[in-house]
């Protein structure tokens, strides 16, 4: 059920069938607020990528295959330190995450 914390919508099947785990529920709210953050972050980079000229929209681009890595690597990590038994905290996600 960890594992699929952090495969995006997918969270909210450990999330709604674990109640009773809190580790579960930890991971679950952790990785769905990963997801939130990840889908904000494209949304916004997507409407920029409209309303700038085309030069700044190739380094905008570049930005946010950087920034899309980023959040691939923090999944990876959380992932692996969720399996292990650990927790994983991001400083602006958990936060979020520990407000559902």
């Amino acid at each position: 059920m960890i594992v699929l914390s952090y495969l995006g919508i997918l969270a909210l099947i450990p999330l709604l069938t674990k109640k009773d785990d809190p580790e579960v529920q930890w991971h679950a709210k952790n990785g769905l607020a990963l997801a939130v953050a990840w889908f904000v972050v494209w949304i916004a980079f997507w409407v920029l990528t409209f309303m700038l000229p085309w030069g700044v929209r190739a380094v905008l681009s570049v930005l946010a295959c950087i920034i899309n890595l980023g959040f691939f690597v923090l999944t990876i990590i959380a992932l692996v330190k969720g399996v292990g038994g650990q927790r994983f905290r991001i400083p602006v996600v958990t936060d979020m995450a520990e407000k559902m």
